[in-house]
């Protein structure tokens, strides 16, 4: 059961779906994932793409992260999205979009939002093809020295650039890979 590392929800366990339709990120992971973060985490405006437990997004609030934005369309995920953010009492600081996350990129984008960090997380198995789909809206989301992290299978070979993104560090965890982007 992935539950809130650090900050001031450390220790809250969050629930998840029912059955196999998410694939929460391992403690390791995330350990290692807010590890490399921390310095740009203090007030960092926080995009997390394909939320969803929201675990990513909730651990960035409960570590002093600006504003939280998860979006995530999965029924199911929602229902545990919320229920996770009234447990660790972060809904000052969260908000959760419920909807498509094509769309969602596009009307952000449209409305001038900015992000310091931007966690994408989609279905391993379409992570780059994901990537490659949003990534003008998502160079238009990145603020000035942003960062975007792609979770992806360790087995998909990383694009050293993708379209004026460019890898700046790739780290394996297993199965896992994140790889680290800026304009």
């Amino acid at each position: 059961m992935p539950r809130v590392i650090a900050g001031s929800a450390r220790g809250i366990p969050l629930m998840t779906p029912r059955g196999s339709s998410t694939r929460p990120t391992g403690d390791k992971v995330k350990e290692a994932l807010f590890s490399i973060l921390t310095p740009r985490l203090p007030e960092a405006n926080f995009l997390d793409l394909f939320a969803g437990t929201g675990q990513i997004g909730l651990e960035a609030a409960s570590r002093d992260a600006g504003q939280v934005v998860l979006i995530e369309s999965a029924p199911q995920c929602l229902q545990v999205i919320r229920e996770n953010i009234i447990k660790t009492r972060l809904a000052d600081k969260v908000a959760l979009m419920s909807v498509d996350v094509f769309w969602a990129v596009h009307k952000l984008r449209h409305n001038g939002r900015k992000f310091d960090i931007i966690f994408l997380d989609p279905p391993y198995n379409r992570a780059y093809a994901t990537l490659n789909r949003l990534a003008d809206d998502l160079q238009a989301l990145l603020a000035p020295a942003g960062l975007l992290v792609l979770e992806h299978d360790a087995k998909e070979a990383t694009q050293p650039f993708v379209t004026n993104l460019k890898l700046s560090r790739s780290c394996q965890y297993g199965a896992s890979m994140l790889s680290f982007y800026q304009l």
